[in-house]
């Protein structure tokens, strides 16, 4: 035999799916005290059973209709969400505050006379370097690395095979690796 309270609580989250205010509000009346009370004995401060009840209920609001009573009870559903609600709330207390003195969140130094002199030699070496290629390498290998096309839109864009754009890169780097100071192209290439 069903729990009459149980049937009543059906029939108010069925109106509550419907967005009835009177429902909701007897709803209301019904639950929050309890899950109040179910967060305190569980541990809970006063602040976050609250919080936490109030946060039920507006799911309650929101997600009435997704009760489906072939698999739960009411309160089985109410309880399931305020427990979770919970969790959450301990997982977001319990997460260390970042540490500011943390290298990841220190800004990159300044480069040094030298470095700058060193990365301007560089790309002057490197642009000096793409304009010995065939145009065609070239044409590729810009579209490619400078203006971040996948070799796939390389291909789209300059109506070519996708197995040419790709020959061409490769013998562009080849090239390059060829023209350019030992260890110069370090990681661009595996060959």
């Amino acid at each position: 035999m069903t729990d009459p309270s149980s049937q009543d609580d059906i029939t108010l989250l069925l109106r509550i799916a419907q967005k009835d205010r009177q429902a909701f509000a007897a709803f209301f009346d019904r639950f929050a005290v309890r899950v109040k009370a179910f967060m305190l004995r569980s541990g809970t401060g006063m602040d976050d059973a609250d919080e936490i009840a109030q946060d039920v209920m507006v799911s309650v609001w929101r997600r009435a209709d997704s009760f489906d009573p072939a698999k739960a009870a009411v309160s089985t559903w109410v309880f399931a969400i305020a427990r979770n609600r919970r969790i959450d709330m301990l997982r977001k207390h319990s997460r260390p505050a970042p540490d500011p003195h943390d290298p990841l969140f220190q800004p990159d130094p300044e480069p040094t006379g030298i470095d700058v002199v060193s990365a301007t030699q560089t790309q002057k070496l490197m642009r000096e370097a793409l304009m010995t290629l065939p145009d065609d390498q070239r044409v590729v290998l810009m579209a490619a690395f400078f203006d971040g096309m996948s070799h796939g839109e390389v291909a789209a864009h300059l109506d070519l095979p996708l197995g040419t754009v790709k020959s061409r890169i490769r013998l562009a780097f080849k090239h390059l690796k060829a023209t350019l100071p030992a260890g110069m192209m370090e990681g661009l290439l595996d060959d």
